[in-house]
């Protein structure tokens, strides 16, 4: 009898062993979120939502090429709106989310795999308007459109303005030529990009105010492994000149 327990004991512990095992050698996968912000990511059909192949842009391209050169598998996914898919890289193990401003509020809350692009930040004006700024105070006594979540708008409202968002960016370009707003405070080159999307051109840049890079952020509980993987070659990749190869695609 007593036997027959301690073998059955040794058989569950091998049993579950067997089983720790085949979870730590079982293939990394990531779910990867993105959004619509061309020329970067963006769905093909220009909707809110798409899957995979339907995707394209610079940093989708960049990133296929980086987790196909890992060995490391995914899914990606193009979702709306950009609070929600920060959300879910910021809370969930195995998600991540791109392209996203790497700046010091959120150096701890990711692991970042980058740069993937340029990203400065700008005010953009019509090609008429009077205004000319030096500095971010000037534009104070502006009507400021920015976009919903953006680090961007953020970092507005940490200096005291009170920018007039929206839920898509592009919907600035609009309500710039329209005379809703007397600046748009976007990035550099995604703001131009969706302003041609929608038939706008001649926009003028009266102040360049910050400069970022674009990244790839992870949820922090992503294995340090892995992060290193894929940071390795994306390195490999930019060496190469791929990673030009796919700017100069869409710039």
């Amino acid at each position: 009898m007593f036997k027959g327990v301690v073998l059955a004991l040794i058989s569950v512990v091998a049993l579950l062993s067997g089983t720790v095992r085949a979870q730590d050698t079982a293939p990394y996968s990531m779910v990867l979120l993105t959004e619509n912000f061309p020329p970067y990511n963006m769905a093909n059909d220009g909707k809110n939502f798409a899957q995979e192949n339907n995707i394209q842009g610079i940093a989708v391209e960049i990133v296929r090429e980086t987790f196909k050169r890992a060995g490391i598998a995914y899914n990606m996914t193009l979702r709306f709106p950009w609070e929600r898919i920060y959300k879910l890289a910021l809370e969930k193990p195995g998600y991540g989310v791109f392209v996203m401003a790497r700046v010091a509020e959120r150096e701890k809350l990711f692991k970042w795999v980058g740069p993937i692009g340029p990203d400065d930040w700008i005010m953009l004006a019509r090609a008429d308007s009077p205004i000319q700024l030096e500095s971010l105070e000037q534009a104070r006594k502006y009507r400021i459109g920015a976009y919903k979540g953006d680090v961007i708008a953020e970092e507005l409202g940490r200096q005291g303005m009170k920018p007039l968002t929206v839920l898509s960016d592009k919907d600035n370009a609009r309500r710039l030529v329209e005379g809703q707003i007397d600046l748009w405070a976007t990035g550099d080159p995604a703001g131009r990009y969706l302003a041609r999307q929608e038939g706008v051109t001649g926009l003028k840049t009266v102040l360049r105010f910050n400069s970022a890079e674009l990244f790839l952020a992870l949820n922090k509980d992503t294995p340090d492994e892995v992060v290193q993987k894929l940071q390795t070659a994306l390195d490999e990749l930019r060496k190469e000149g791929a990673v030009d190869t796919i700017l100069g695609k869409y710039l």
